[in-house]
Parts: C-alpha cells; structure tokens; sequence
C-alpha cells in the first residue's frame, strides 16, 4: 500500500511554513553563528548545537513529514531522499527512505514508549553536573567558575543520594562519583532505566527527532528543539556553575527551596514533553511499517 495523504498544501501555504520555522529557528541558530564567527563559547547554549550534532542549517530547513503533498514543489524536493511525485506535487513515500532508519525508528519507538509509561521521578536535583566535577582537578567548564568553590561543590554532592537514570549523563561523572549513584546505567540499561522526569530524557526528544529526520517534520522538531533550549538553561542554573554574569540566576539545590524549585520546573517540563512523545511514537509508527501503515 501506498502512503495516504492526509494533508495538502499549495505553494503559497507551504513557502509560509517554510519561512516561519526557519525565522522560529533563528533565534537560536543566528546567535550561534554569530559566537563561533567570533570563537566566543557559550557555556549553556553550544550544548544544543555540539552535544547535539544537527547543523544549523538541517535545523532550519523545512520538511512537511509523511502524509503531506506539497503542491509545485517537485523541483525543490525531488532530491530529498523518500520524496517522489505524486499527481501535481511530491510526498513524502516511507517505503523509499533507508532501512537504516527503520531501524532507528525501532529503536527509538521503543525507548520512548517504555519512557511514556513509566512513573516520572523527580528526586534528582540536577546533582548530575554536580558529579561531573566532583572531586576533579578542574571544572568541565574551565572558563566558569563554580559558584561554591570546589570543596563546597563536593560537599554537595556527599550530603544528598545521587540517583541518575540517564546514561549519557551518568557517563560524564567523574570516577571518584561514580560509586556515590544509585544505579550504574548503561548503554544497554537505557530502555529499562530512562523515566520521564529526566530532564536529559526531554531533551534527548529532540536528538530523536533529528535521528529521524527527513521524515520527520519541521514543526515537531522545532518543538523538540525549544523545549530542549529551555530544559538545558535549568539544567546549568540548578549546576554548580556561577553563571549570573551571563544573566542566568542560579537554582539553588544544596537548599531545600532550591530543591522544590528545581522539582517543580522538572515536573512541569516533564508534562510538556508528554505530548511530544505521543507525536513521536506516531511518527515512528509511521516508519516501522511503511507499507501497512495509513499516515
């Protein structure tokens, strides 16, 4: 069976779309840009673009996603890989794209429905980049300093449980860290163990969306991507970091108002990424199986 097309846009329509998700995009993509032309790091923001490794440019481009015919727009995506014509424009054909993203949409259906399920917890306190300087010769960020001093950092770290879920986080501990976890996640843990309070879990929504692309449309991506834009700037207020200077006021999780502040904006993100996840797995579902699968 064929893709089903559900949606059909003209030129004008889709052109709008395309200039407003690139403009929506920019906001963060322009100063970027503007940093490295300059080799000024940004301690908060280069994450979204080093750790996550989509150029700015993929980040800005438009796709409309499965289901979706664009009208006159055979000249500009017939090069894309998965597009082919279809009456008087292009869709989006998931039988045509690489089984190699199959399989990721396999892999990342998986994940993130186990995640969707699973009670959220939120008794971490951001102490995972508290972790990854503990008793360290010198901060990851070596250009800012840290707001308690090293001795004050360390003794943060020992005066609470450490519990990371997230592997990609628990990785970066330092090794004096390492045994202070409650769990000791791995690569192969990861569907067992990520849970939707995670603040790396939401933000990893967007590395997903990106693994997917170009199925995957424009506008859940740049969901994805904001939401992670914002997750990452409580992820560095609530770290050991003094970042005042760059206008971000430190969470304060060593104290118990710093600790209630920090679970409640992780709850509240965590309830925001929900819906993210359910057009993810839509999405995913669409390219698992292709050719049963209505769009």
């Amino acid at each position: 069976m064929r893709d089903v097309v559900t949606e059909e846009l003209d030129e004008p329509a889709w052109r709008a779309r395309a200039a407003a998700h690139r403009t929506r995009m920019e906001r963060w993509t322009g100063p970027h840009r503007e940093r490295r032309r300059r080799r000024e790091p940004h301690p908060v923001q280069d994450f979204l673009f080093t750790y996550y490794s989509l150029r700015p440019a993929q980040l800005e481009q438009w796709q409309p996603g499965p289901g979706v015919r664009l009208l006159g727009a055979v000249g500009e995506f017939a090069d894309r890989p998965g597009y082919r014509p279809d009456g008087a424009g292009v869709v989006l054909d998931p039988a045509l794209l690489p089984e190699r993203l199959h399989r990721t949409a396999g892999f990342v259906h998986g994940l993130v429905s186990a995640t969707a399920v699973r009670p959220a917890r939120y008794g971490c306190f951001g102490l995972h980049e508290w972790a990854m300087v503990y008793r360290a010769d010198r901060p990851r960020h070596g250009a800012v300093p840290l707001r308690l001093g090293t001795a004050g950092t360390d003794a943060v770290v020992e005066s609470m449980p450490v519990t990371c879920t997230h592997h990609d986080a628990f990785r970066f501990f330092t090794a004096a860290a390492r045994p202070l976890n409650r769990l000791q996640p791995t690569r192969a843990d990861q569907v067992a163990l990520e849970q939707p309070g995670c603040l790396h879990a939401t933000m990893d929504l967007y590395k997903w969306a990106y693994k997917l692309l170009p199925a995957t449309p424009a506008e859940l991506l740049g969901d994805c991507f904001a939401l992670a834009a914002e997750v990452r700037e409580l992820d560095m207020r609530a770290s050991p970091y003094d970042l005042a200077d760059r206008g971000y006021a430190p969470v304060r999780i060593e104290t118990p108002e710093g600790r209630a502040e920090y679970a409640r904006a992780q709850q509240g993100f965590a309830e925001r990424a929900a819906p993210l996840r359910t057009r993810l797995l839509a999405l995913c579902t669409a390219l698992i199986e292709p050719a049963a699968q209505p769009l």
